[in-house]
């Protein structure tokens, strides 16, 4: 049976990962401030994207992002393990993307995967301090700029 401080928890880390897809569909990567630690370890390298900090992240989302005229993210099936002030997560993502062609009609591209995060404890609540990504499937990447997978 879950005692209180855990249904508390789980509700705390599903909020941040619904504040994460929020953050990122919105184009807000300042948002990133309060999802991700400060010194977090994030690596998008699966489907091509770099690894680094939450800055160096914050910087390059804003630079890669700018090319898709949409982005979806829809998360489900979160697993979250605890040990005390520290989490561990496997949450399941599709990522749909929309992005210009050169005949001006939209395209769409979907990424299935899972996110593999850990999260703490810290004085302003739970944060991830460590994500990345595990590639279940693709459709219509083939072409999309940047993409080398």
């Amino acid at each position: 049976m879950l005692d209180i401080q855990e249904i508390s928890d789980r509700l705390e880390i599903q909020g941040l990962l619904v504040a994460y897809a929020t953050a990122i569909d919105s184009k807000d990567f300042a948002s990133l401030d309060g999802i991700f630690t400060e010194d977090a370890h994030i690596d998008y390298t699966t489907f091509g994207a770099i690894a680094g900090t939450r800055a160096e992240m914050q910087e390059f989302l804003a630079s890669s992002m700018a090319q898709f005229t949409a982005c979806q993210h829809l998360i489900a099936n979160p697993e979250i393990r605890f040990d005390g002030n520290r989490a561990t997560g496997r949450v399941m993502c599709l990522n749909t993307l929309g992005f210009p062609t050169e005949n001006g009609d939209p395209r769409i591209a979907l990424l299935g995967m899972w996110y593999i995060d850990e999260y703490t404890r810290t004085p302003a609540g739970w944060r991830i301090s460590r994500r990345s990504q595990e590639r279940s499937w693709t459709q219509g990447l083939g072409d999309v700029p940047g993409n080398t997978r």
